[in-house]
């Protein structure tokens, strides 16, 4: 039992993206290095604004997305962090706040994807939740910010992913039926379907890097390790209460937890790595499945019919 907790807990993470505006006038400096509303997602955008970005935070509750806006403004001393509304369980609100987000910011220098939900159920437009949000939602914004990515290059884009993946598979034959990346209520279902939506994420860096060759713009997934946030939160009482003394004791903090994504956003010198997978601030090597340069161009092709692209 306690080994199954220690697992799952790995993979559970925050519904977030993070946008960063880097200033012109501090752009060479934060180019040189490096809501939902909680854990590493905030601790990352109160990190780049003390560093001067401008960070637009961006979730689908209003109420908790504006209660972390305060924080981080409180706690990074900035006032060029902002709140904008977003569903990534709805393609149309990931169609809204783009247009939006283009219509009223002109730069976009990190676009941080680092969204993460591990429950059952539908998005609006009838895709697997844990594949709409954990993967579409992704594929749909980036896509569309991308051209702005490539006009204010060098930029990056950063991929939240899991050690996760390493035992997702991706079905076809169940994505094109069913619209999901597997089916079942069971806890292996729910942790299997799970897994397969962060195998999606490190695909898509993967496609995506190959795609942005002979452009300024960049991308990696990453690992960010066990984090004692509000993992658990749309898991059982139970469950929760299993989590306390595991979390307390072995994870790592919210601090801790966001060094990878910081390294992969702001450390100099690591264009060469566009594509890669890190952990520990480390670019690791993939097992095959997770650099199949097939499967990752067939979740791209299906990815854009999904999220309406094409």
């Amino acid at each position: 039992i306690i080994f199954i907790i220690i697992i799952v807990s790995l993979f559970i993470y925050l519904f977030i993206i993070i946008i960063i505006i880097i200033p012109r006038r501090v752009e060479a400096v934060l180019a040189a290095k490096g809501d939902h509303n909680t854990g590493i997602g905030k601790t990352t955008a109160i990190d780049l604004a003390k560093r001067g970005a401008r960070v637009i935070l961006a979730c689908r509750s209003q109420q908790r997305g504006e209660a972390a806006l305060a924080e981080v403004k409180r706690e990074s001393g900035s006032s060029q962090v902002v709140f904008m509304q977003l569903d990534l369980a709805s393609l149309k609100s990931v169609r809204d706040f783009a247009e939006t987000f283009l219509r009223t910011e002109p730069r976009l220098d990190l676009l941080i994807n680092n969204a993460g939900i591990y429950m059952q159920g539908k998005t609006k437009d009838g895709l697997g939740l844990m594949f709409g949000v954990n993967h579409i939602g992704h594929f749909l914004l980036t896509n569309l910010l991308l051209d702005r990515l490539k006009e204010c290059g060098p930029s990056r884009v950063i991929n939240v992913a899991s050690v996760g993946h390493n035992f997702g598979i991706i079905d076809f034959n169940c994505l094109n039926t069913h619209k999901a990346l597997g089916q079942g209520d069971s806890f292996y279902d729910v942790l299997k379907i799970y897994c397969n939506s962060k195998l999606c994420n490190v695909l898509f860096t993967h496609e995506l890097a190959k795609r942005l060759q002979g452009t300024k713009v960049t991308c990696y997934s990453l690992h960010p390790g066990a984090i004692n946030s509000e993992l658990a939160r749309n898991t059982s009482s139970l469950f929760q209460v299993l989590l306390i003394p595991i979390t307390a004791f072995f994870f790592k903090n919210t601090v801790q937890g966001a060094q990878t994504t910081l390294h992969c956003a702001l450390q100099e010198g690591l264009e060469p790595l566009s594509g890669r997978y890190f952990s520990n601030c480390t670019a690791r090597n993939l097992y095959p499945k997770a650099k199949d340069d097939v499967a990752a161009k067939k979740l791209w092709e299906l990815s854009e019919r999904l999220s309406g692209l094409v």
